[in-house]
């Protein structure tokens, strides 16, 4: 079933809480997804440095150290901030290639969560509540951000395979249905050099999505082909660095809602996820159209 949310700032004054907004938001649809729950958060960083966001099973071991170790692999000052399993490194965005291939080398336990200059992604087996507070996301700022709360219907229940997943530079997407030929795109995905962390058929939606924009695709061309090249129900939230976008198969079974105000714009996948928000009762609030792409950027 699962549950999304998502949400645009285009007032500046609301960027503190969008932690806080998003998680009112997550929380409030716990009971579509209690499996597991993530979230993606957008912020700047410095001008020539990026993030990548990291999780380890053993974060006592793992990112013991770690920022002297990356700092010495790659030949550049590293920050490390550890929250609970996730660890936030902050390095010259020209040596991210360098800090992925020294993790693989010297730390392999280590996942990559999300890569590039503003992207942030938490995410763990468990209730929304609980996977927000032990993150402390809504103490987060930032310009955007998208949730996501897991029931399982396709693969284990594991922080791999929870959502959002990021497949490319400062992308993630989550998605609210099931895809039926994920294995076949997967397949042409893999000899096209994709790779793959789990068999979940949204980090196939991802990669998808990631590789039509390496082939040269815009962002909306790119979800366009999902109408065509993927097969299945589906609504998918896609974030960018700029902004995010919305796009629901054909049929459009799976539930949402959108609004927009002069402060946001925002996505949920029932009503009562946005009813706390600044402002709602004078925003235009529409369901959005099968096989029809929305995007909003900066």
């Amino acid at each position: 079933m699962c549950g999304i949310v998502g949400l645009f700032l285009k007032d500046p004054k609301l960027e503190p809480r969008l932690g806080q907004l998003l998680t009112d938001m997550l929380v409030t649809m716990t009971d579509r997804g209690p499996d597991s729950a993530g979230i993606a958060i957008y912020s700047g960083a410095e001008e020539g440095q990026a993030k990548l966001t990291l999780q380890s099973a053993s974060p006592e071991t793992d990112f013991a150290d770690l920022d002297v170790a990356l700092a010495k692999a790659i030949g550049a000052p590293v920050s490390v901030a550890v929250k609970s399993t996730h660890a936030v490194v902050d390095l010259p965005a020209g040596k991210l290639d360098a800090a992925r291939q020294a993790l693989a080398s010297h730390r392999p336990a280590i996942k990559v969560m999300s890569a590039g200059e503003s992207i942030e992604i938490f995410k763990e087996v468990g209730l929304p509540k609980d996977v927000a507070a032990r993150f402390e996301v809504a103490k987060m700022s930032g310009t955007h951000g998208i949730g996501h709360t897991r029931m399982a219907t396709e693969s284990a229940v594991t922080t791999m395979g929870a959502h959002p997943f990021s497949t490319g530079a400062d992308q993630c997407l989550v998605h609210n249905g099931s895809l039926s030929n994920h294995n076949g795109v997967r397949r042409v995905l893999k000899k096209a050099g994709m790779t793959f962390e789990t068999e979940n058929d949204t980090e196939v939606a991802a990669a998808f999505i990631s590789h039509k924009l390496q082939e040269g695709k815009k962002l909306g061309e790119a979800m366009e082909a999902t109408l065509t090249d993927l097969d299945g129900f589906f609504t998918f939230v896609v974030g960018t660095k700029n902004g995010f976008g919305v796009v629901r198969d054909p049929i459009a079974c799976k539930p949402a809602v959108m609004a927009e105000t002069d402060q946001y714009v925002a996505f949920g996948s029932e009503y009562r996820a946005l009813v706390n928000l600044p402002g709602i009762e004078t925003a235009r609030v529409w369901e959005p159209e099968p096989a029809t792409v929305y995007f909003w950027e900066r």
